[in-house]
């Protein structure tokens, strides 16, 4: 059987390829995934994304007993929500946070995550490839 593992990205995360292409590059993510299903045609790969706190909470809630992993991308919410901080903990599957960029070397602000505390790891800098650590990670461990 398949692993089952659904990625989920947060806010603004719909305009990759199109916002900032010097921090996030010029590839969308649609583009992106539909090859990184190619690539790991062993495991089931989900994804979702929203704009929408509760949104992205109600996601974690559906698929946090369900699925074997969860790679989440909170985007601006890492560093102020403290209801997804607690959705991570409420769950039983692990999750890895993820981020294109490396925050610790943009804004201070950006430095703390709340979301990576209940988190099994985070993976900051490596561009859409650290999506990509992460499955590979998952596949290694669980």
């Amino acid at each position: 059987m398949k692993k089952r593992v659904m990625i989920i990205n947060g806010p603004n995360l719909n305009l990759i390829g199109k916002r900032e292409k010097d921090i996030y590059g010029d590839q969308d993510f649609i583009t992106f995934f539909t090859a990184l299903k190619q690539n790991f045609e062993e495991v089931q790969l989900e994804y979702f994304q929203s704009n929408v706190e509760g949104e992205l909470i109600n996601k974690l809630h559906e698929v946090g007993f369900s699925f074997d992993g969860i790679i989440f991308n909170p985007g601006g919410y890492s560093h102020t929500s403290v209801a997804l901080r607690d959705a991570i903990l409420g769950i039983k599957t692990p999750v890895i946070e993820v981020h294109i960029s490396n925050l610790h070397a943009r804004e201070e602000f950006r430095h703390q995550s709340l979301t990576a505390f209940g988190s099994i790891g985070v993976i900051s800098g490596f561009g859409l490839w650290s999506y990509e650590m992460a499955l590979q990670f998952m596949l290694d461990n669980f």
